[in-house]
């Protein structure tokens, strides 16, 4: 995406994330839970102000952390950056709201049972060299110095450290996601036609079909780990809530989900990738997952991750300056037929195949939608250019 930073001529300024794996001691990450306790505690403390000053004055006005670090000298412990980020994350969940109060709702208080452990922490470079910096195998953060990473990847060399965000999973795990500024060559605009755009349809049995009859078969990773998560449940149903066995039963439940949900991000990754450099146009359809999770037999549409499938396509065709374009979620993709264009007034969707009354042509049902979809989405995008 396109930043405020300023870049050669035919350049633009994108931003890439690094995540890594941090192996802090044990003074690091006591530092790490009082920066947690003490971001939470400076969010709530401003929200708190906040409210009754406009209760009393009708006017919005959020203090700054300075204020409250003599009343709470534990504030000084802490690294000052990750104190400021919390008043400005503060002030950008008010704009939100006051901006687009129906899709954003009001900020509200933080407490540690319901929210992630985390801190954001920018670089900031003077003469004597930036507070922020990473190192062969670390990060060195401001206080806590040169933290132990396991690092995936590295970043290039012509790349700019903005700022990390530390956070600790329920597992008792850490991670430091880096934001690197990097000037990249300004892509030439794409223009999709029917050869280079592929059309995609949610599918309940092979996550997506394309318009080619191509279909996408993901691990079944919930399926394979539910007997692991139905065992695990009946042991922590008959033990003592606070025991031994209790807590190890938790932590291994706790390690199962992130398991999974690791198995499914890699899939997404691999597979959105995969698409937006093979192709110059994705068509889909705005789907209502929610609506298609209800029902006993439709439980795989929440967890499947298609909506963050859609939203890694978006932003790594965006980058090639490549369109994903959305179909309306009502358009009558399925009992279309898309040689004849004959819509049929209802479609069984237990029904794999049908056939057109008008042109007799046997269609697979979500490989006829798929076509569908990427016929009007072309058109879509005709009208919108």
């Amino acid at each position: 995406m396109a930043g405020r930073a300023k870049a050669a001529d035919g350049q633009v300024i994108q931003y890439t994330t690094l995540k890594v794996r941090l192996y802090p001691t044990q003074d690091q990450a006591e530092l790490f839970e009082k920066t947690f306790g003490c971001c939470r505690y400076i969010w709530n403390q401003m929200l708190s102000d906040q409210r009754r000053f406009y209760a009393e004055t009708g006017a919005h006005f959020i203090p700054t952390p300075a204020k409250y670090k003599n009343s709470a000298p534990f504030l000084k412990e802490v690294d000052n950056q990750a104190l400021i980020q919390e008043q400005n994350k503060l002030s950008q969940a008010f704009r939100l709201f006051f901006k687009d109060p129906e899709n954003f709702r009001h900020p509200k208080f933080k407490r540690k049972k319901d929210d992630r452990d985390s801190f954001t922490a920018c670089n900031h470079v003077f003469e004597s060299g930036p507070t922020i910096y990473t190192t062969r195998d670390g990060i060195r953060m401001t206080k806590a110095g040169v933290v132990k990473a396991k690092f995936p990847r590295r970043a290039q060399a012509w790349w700019k450290l903005k700022r990390i965000t530390v956070s600790k999973t329920r597992t008792g795990k850490y991670y430091c996601s880096i934001l690197y500024e990097c000037p990249v060559r300004r892509p030439e605009p794409v223009a999709p036609n029917a050869e280079t755009t592929i059309g995609l349809k949610y599918s309940m049995g092979h996550f997506y079909v394309a318009d080619n009859g191509e279909m996408a078969d993901p691990p079944r990773w919930l399926r394979r780990s539910r007997e692991k998560l139905v065992r695990i449940q009946q042991k922590l149903s008959r033990m003592e809530p606070g025991s031994k066995n209790y807590e190890e039963a938790v932590q291994k439940y706790r390690l199962l989900h992130e398991h999974i949900a690791n198995q499914r991000r890699d899939f997404l990754h691999k597979e959105s990738s995969r698409i937006a450099n093979d192709w110059n146009a994705v068509c889909m359809r705005d789907d209502a997952l929610a609506e298609m999770s209800k029902g006993p037999s439709r439980k795989d549409a929440a967890s499947s991750g298609y909506r963050m499938f859609r939203e890694m396509l978006r932003y790594k065709l965006e980058r090639q300056s490549k369109p994903l374009i959305i179909l309306d979620r009502y358009a009558p993709t399925a009992r279309t037929c898309s040689a004849c264009g004959l819509a049929q007034d209802s479609v069984d969707y237990k029904v794999k195949t049908w056939t057109c009354p008008k042109c007799g042509i046997t269609h697979n049902r979500e490989a006829n939608a798929a076509k569908n979809i990427k016929a009007q989405g072309l058109v879509q995008f005709g009208k919108s250019a």
